[in-house]
This record gives structure tokens, C-alpha cells and sequence, in this order.
């Protein structure tokens, strides 16, 4: 056995190795690293060595990875962006206090961002470190304090809060309304008007975006078979809103997250309450089990609370007008 190949790889040549993979170039990394290309290579020819393999495939002209190269890239890649990503926390976090959160994109930009300075001017000696993703996070996650979610009530924690429920309900601007009042649209009085118009729709295929969909709402409505003029396919829920405002067509809006902007009318409901359909998931506040408790933790938790309320209250007053 080669005791040399059993000792723990250089760093140094690892992250020589990621930079070289990643520009495919040995005078590319020696400049991002600071160091000669002389340098570089002689820590990727070292790296090879330990490892007994080839790494990568030297051209006059290009250079490209082996298949070891691959495979080792695909480890060491997210190992060192997560390593350089803790390093750069800890920097910052040195003597003042912080929160991780993590959220999905459209709540991040509608609902979370727009209210944030409000917390910022309670406590503005804690950072907030918002990871906006719609990829689930693992709940013993390191780098996360809280997470905010819309789910299932069977697929989150026992110890997870709601925060309020959704509903749903056609949205659109005040200037595409008043067009179809006009004429110079077509018109928008009732559910079956919608075949005159452009329907915004999340472009999400999992079972469970069903009940966030037109087709579901159309169902409700017993309009299965309507095709509207047109369907506008949008990532994100927040794009359907900003679509909804420039008057790009209709979206099913999510009131939990654009009641304020229902309330000063950028956005208007061209069927009223009746045209409102409640969700089948909610909004729930999720502490992760490994986050320690400490003050700014505490304290953006219970701000969080505290405009879920308001949020609950605006729905329900809204609700009984």
C-alpha cells in the first residue's frame, strides 16, 4: 500500500485544481489565485501524483477535464463555495449579530423584502442574511437559523407555525379594467370573459401546484374547457404579479402576499370577492432544530409574528367588507 496516497489532500492544491476546471485554463487561475502558472502547475502536477490519476488533458490549444476530473470536480466544487461561503459569515458576523433565513423567491420579493426595514429600524445592530431559493433546505442545515415556507401541513415539522393561509383571486391592473370598461378591450365582467384575455400562469408541473393554478380556479368556476386568448408561462409567482401590474394580462394572485398592494389599488380584483378561491397550503414560520436561540434570533422570529398578524388581519377585515 502507498502510505503517501492515504494522507489528506493540500487545499492548496485542491483549490488550484477547482480554479483550473472551472476557466479551463492554467494562466486564467494562475491570475484569479494570485500565483505563477508555473505554480498552478506544479500544485495540479502534486494533486495528481497523491491522487494516481490524470486530472486533466493538457492541449496545445485548449485543456479539458478526464473523466477523474469530473468526478472529482463534482465534489470538490460545492465543498470549497461552501467552506469560502462559511469563512466570509464568520468575517462578517465577527462582534455584531446575525439571522439566517431562508425563503422561496416570490415571498422573499413580495412579502418579506417590502416590510424588512421595518425591522431594520427596531434592531438595526443585527444583520439579516436572506437565501432566497426554492430548493428545499435540508433542516439540520448549518448556515440556516428560519426558515419561511408555503406547504402542506403533512410535509412541515411538528413544531412548525403557521402563519396564515392562502387565497387566491384574479388580479390584474387598473388600466387593463378600465380598458375592458371602455371597449377598447375585451370585456371583464364575469369568469367566462377570460377567453378574451392573456391568463398569467406559474410554470410549475408538480402535482401539488394544482391548487395554486388557473385550471384549478376554472374548475371551481365550472369552466373546465376555457382557453384564454392567450397563456403567458412565468418561474416565479412574483413575475406573474409584476405582469398582472404592467397590465401584461390576468394572474391568479395570491392575496397573502399582495394584499397591500389590492389596498392601495396597483392591482385590482375584476371580480370582486366573488372570484376568490382558498388555497390548499399555507404560510408557516419553521425555527430549525440545531439554530441556538440567541436575542436576534428571537427577536426576528417574533417580528416575523407579528406582521403575520397584521397579514391575518388584513385578510380577515378584507374578508368581511
Amino acid at each position: 500500500m502507498n502510505i503517501h496516497r492515504q494522507r489528506p489532500l493540500s487545499l492548496d492544491g485542491l483549490r488550484a485544481f477547482e480554479a483550473v476546471a472551472r476557466r479551463l485554463s492554467f494562466s486564467a487561475a494562475a491570475e484569479e489565485l494570485y500565483l505563477t502558472q508555473s505554480a498552478v502547475s506544479r500544485q495540479i502536477k502534486a494533486l495528481e501524483e497523491e491522487l494516481g490519476a490524470t486530472l486533466f488533458n493538457r492541449g496545445t490549444r485548449r485543456v479539458e477535464l478526464t473523466a477523474a476530473g469530473v468526478a472529482l470536480l463534482q465534489s470538490v466544487a460545492p465543498a470549497l463555495e461552501r467552506i469560502d461561503r462559511t469563512v466570509r459569515q464568520l468575517r462578517i458576523a465577527r462582534g455584531r449579530q446575525h439571522v439566517n433565513v431562508s425563503t422561496f423567491a416570490s415571498f422573499a420579493t413580495l412579502w418579506l423584502m417590502p416590510r424588512l426595514a421595518r425591522f431594520q429600524q427596531q434592531h438595526p445592530d443585527i444583520d439579516i442574511r436572506l437565501s432566497a431559493t426554492d430548493k428545499l433546505i435540508e433542516m439540520d442545515d448549518p448556515e440556516v437559523d428560519l426558515l419561511l415556507r408555503y406547504d402542506f401541513r403533512h410535509n412541515v415539522p411538528a413544531h412548525a407555525e403557521p402563519m396564515f393561509g392562502e387565497l387566491l383571486s384574479p388580479m390584474t391592473s387598473p388600466w387593463l379594467v378600465a380598458q375592458a370598461q371602455s371597449g377598447a378591450a375585451p370585456p371583464l365582467r364575469q369568469a367566462a370573459d377570460l377567453s378574451g384575455h392573456a391568463l398569467l400562469e406559474e410554470d410549475d408541473h408538480r402535482p401539488s401546484a394544482f391548487s395554486l393554478s388557473w385550471r384549478r380556479w376554472l374548475q371551481v368556476q365550472g369552466l373546465p374547457q376555457l382557453e384564454p386568448r392567450r397563456w403567458i408561462y412565468l418561474n416565479y409567482t412574483h413575475q406573474q404579479v409584476q405582469g398582472a401590474l404592467a397590465g401584461q394580462g390576468i394572474a391568479l394572485a395570491r392575496i397573502p402576499m399582495v394584499h397591500e398592494l389590492l389596498a392601495r389599488g396597483e392591482l385590482v380584483e375584476p371580480f370582486g370577492r366573488e372570484g376568490r378561491l382558498a388555497g390548499d397550503a399555507a404560510y408557516w414560520l419553521i425555527l430549525l432544530p440545531q439554530a441556538r436561540l440567541r436575542p436576534a434570533l428571537q427577536a426576528f422570529a417574533d417580528w416575523v409574528r407579528a406582521e403575520a398578524a397584521i397579514t391575518r388581519a388584513a385578510m380577515a377585515a378584507d374578508h368581511s367588507a
